[in-house]
């Protein structure tokens, strides 16, 4: 039921075994505590051995074990993910990944993108076609301008010549 206005702190609920109940084996530490441990032990024991058959392993090991604190503490961390080297041959060809939504969408935005392009190379897409009607357009004006110099150069050599007769 209710406490009242203010909550027991949770310090009260507290038990700590004595050196007596856990040499006799009777504290209350959850069970899965001891298989916890017993793994660690049989991990120690199988690095042992690992380390005394093949010294080139055991090397970059401790390399890594010295940096900073990480040989002091030991920690377990979920979310660190450990780079795994992986070899030519252990790659499977066939296999395919499934991609996440984002990156399929990347992809078929690309795709899109490489197939607009394509089509507006060959002159295919309503803005290729402007473009090309205004390029004809300008050349068009060029070459009738460059023709209206020719003419007015020829018509100036033309009076050049008659006053000079």
């Amino acid at each position: 039921m209710g406490r009242g206005k203010f909550k027991a702190k949770p310090t009260g609920q507290r038990h700590f075994s004595t050196p007596e109940e856990m040499l006799a084996g009777t504290s209350t530490r959850p069970r899965s505590f001891k298989r916890q441990e017993a793994e660690y032990k049989e991990e120690e024991e199988s690095e042992e051995e690992s380390g005394q058959e093949s010294e080139e392993e055991s090397g970059d090991e401790t390399e890594q074990k010295r940096k900073g604190t990480q040989g002091v503490i030991e920690v377990n961390n979920p979310n660190l993910v450990k780079p795994k080297n992986l070899k030519a041959r252990d790659l499977d060809a066939g296999k395919t990944t499934e991609l996440s939504r984002r990156e399929r969408e990347e992809l078929e935005k690309q795709r899109a993108h490489e197939r607009y392009m394509r089509l507006q190379e060959q002159g295919k897409t309503e803005q290729a076609r402007k473009d090309l009607d205004r390029l004809a357009l300008i050349r068009q004006q060029r070459e009738e301008a460059a023709k209206k110099r020719e003419e007015e150069k020829a018509a100036r050599e033309q009076k050049k010549v008659e006053a000079r007769k």
